[in-house]
């Protein structure tokens, strides 16, 4: 893998007209992060591996062609700095992708990296904004192993300090702490995995009064360890492939996608399958955003 250059997403099929700033709906933002994991390592590597495996999806997508609306991927942020510089780059870096018009997907890394993403979106958009979270773990800890911006903690930064509407699907691996944290902050919403699956559940309302303006962020250790091995903290009974997409559909019915991460993916060498999966699903979910945008 270079350290300099970082192919675009799906620049195998990018006419000149679909790469143009200018009308781009999706900028792609690399963040190779990896400071605070508590297992498996390998998120470093993630996000070249990720748009590495894009260049071999198709311009179709099952059910139309997202590539139409446009996607230029930026340079990678420089995560050999502290992570608080991390997050105050990528904070930056989404808040502008979305004030010029686009949707920012940024491509991990540890899932830490989205307090950057989310709250650059927020002060772009200068009002409350949901989080939709696919994740085995509820990652709602108020620090762990010493680090307040662990992958541990993410949405104890944006749900509880910021107070961010949050709707969980899939979590099967969460502490004490954390279900107490979901027992007593209302707006923090969930349906676990063991009832998502053993139940066959693929779509779930939203309440009433969540958000219209809504972000994803999809840790890839949300769906199954047969599906998705290439993670550092697999759990098992989680979420399939199909099952994972139709919820996210179903939640975004109503409402508007303002950006999305993927995030969590450590590739294990010589297995492509796994890259191509995350690389697969990012595109899908740029479909279901396209979609809802006519």
């Amino acid at each position: 893998m270079s350290d300099d250059f970082y192919p675009a997403f799906l620049a195998s099929e990018l006419s000149s007209e679909e790469s143009n700033p200018d009308t781009a709906l999706f900028e792609v933002i690399p963040c190779p992060l990896e400071k605070t994991v508590s297992y498996g390592a390998g998120t470093a590597a993630g996000p070249f591996a990720l748009l590495e495996a894009s260049q071999e999806l198709e311009r179709f997508d099952g059910k139309g062609f997202p590539i139409k609306k446009g996607i230029i991927t930026s340079d990678p942020i420089d995560c050999t700095q502290p992570i608080e510089a991390v997050m105050k780059d990528l904070r930056e870096k989404t808040a502008a992708s979305v004030k010029a018009g686009r949707i920012p997907v940024t491509l991990g890394g540890e899932h830490s990296l989205s307090y950057g993403a989310i709250m650059g979106v927020a002060d772009a958009l200068g009002k409350q904004i949901g989080i939709i979270q696919i994740d085995a773990h509820a990652d709602l800890r108020v620090a762990y192993q010493g680090h307040k911006h662990s992958h541990a903690s993410v949405m104890h930064l944006c749900a509880v300090e910021r107070r961010l509407p949050l709707m969980q699907f899939g979590i099967r691996a969460l502490c004490i702490e954390e279900h107490e944290a979901r027992m007593n902050e209302t707006h923090i919403n969930f349906v676990d995995a063991e009832k998502l699956v053993t139940e066959n559940i693929s779509a779930y309302d939203l309440p009433e009064d969540f958000p219209e303006d809504v972000y994803v962020t999809f840790d890839v250790d949300g769906l199954d360890p047969s599906i998705m091995p290439a993670t550092g903290t697999p759990v098992p009974g989680g979420l399939s492939y199909y099952q994972s997409l139709h919820l996210v559909a179903h939640a975004l019915k109503g409402r508007n996608c303002v950006g999305f991460d993927v995030v969590e993916l450590a590739p294990i060498e010589g297995q492509w399958a796994w890259d191509f999966t995350a690389a697969n699903l990012t595109y899908r979910l740029m479909g279901l955003v396209s979609r809802r945008k006519g």
